[in-house]
């Protein structure tokens, strides 16, 4: 029997994400704020910007979810905790976020890692 295929995602990672994560995520569409010219955005204003355009926010901004009013939004946001904000530490959560990906549903609010 042929194993269904995972669910490919649209990614945006927020500015406090190092770009060259992109890279260790595979089978998905990753872009920066940069990317989507979003860079200069608040993070409200950001929020409110990507409602119709990606399904996921990538960020390592533990406020945003103290500070932003995240329910009833049409993506997921996942923040990443390590140790720094460098590729190399959030590197090590990559394992975990490709398993939370197949699964991650509208409107929820996850923390991976620990700093």
């Amino acid at each position: 029997m042929a194993r269904a295929s995972a669910k490919r995602r649209t990614i945006l990672l927020d500015n406090c994400v190092p770009a060259d994560l992109a890279a260790h995520i595979r089978g998905h569409d990753v872009s920066t704020a940069v990317d989507v010219g979003l860079d200069t955005l608040d993070d409200g204003d950001l929020l409110d910007a990507i409602s119709d355009r990606f399904e996921v926010l990538l960020t390592v901004d533990k406020s945003i979810p103290l500070q932003q009013p995240l329910s009833g939004r049409p993506f997921a946001v996942i923040v990443l905790r390590a140790r720094s904000n460098r590729v190399q530490d959030l590197a090590r959560l990559i394992p975990e976020l490709q398993r939370v990906l197949k699964t991650i549903q509208t409107g929820d609010l996850l923390d991976l890692g620990s700093p």
